[in-house]
């Protein structure tokens, strides 16, 4: 089974994680769904998306504004999965759940903040 997202919600993602960037901040995965609108299954097709959207960045040597979505928890990570297909797309070595993982992520919340993403599409 294929999950997508409409053209329309796709549009509203990159503007939401736009001001969450443009504004320094991160955003959980709930904040992100309820602020795109997404359909049920909202986790899976922003899941799907993210992803997506992670594959473009790292394809075209740009920070992964995927990262600016995290858990509610205390530690404001994104979920092991972000971490784990970080990996596949060869970003990130060593565990997805450890402190590598972790000082990763912080240091591409940096990139993501001061790179100009207005010419990409």
């Amino acid at each position: 089974m294929s999950i997508q997202i409409l053209k329309t919600d796709w549009e509203k993602l990159l503007q939401v994680l736009a001001d969450a960037r443009s504004q320094q901040h991160v955003l959980t995965y709930r904040a992100v769904i309820e602020r795109v609108g997404l359909p049920r299954p909202a986790m899976k097709v922003l899941t799907a998306a993210l992803e997506h959207l992670a594959k473009l960045d790292a394809d075209a040597e740009r920070p992964l504004r995927s990262a600016l979505v995290v858990s509610q928890g205390a530690s404001r990570l994104p979920r092991i999965g972000f971490f784990q297909h970080v990996s596949e797309l060869g970003l990130l070595e060593g565990e997805p759940d450890g402190l590598e993982a972790a000082s990763w992520h912080s240091a591409e919340i940096a990139r993501v903040y001061a790179y100009d993403y207005a010419s990409t599409p």
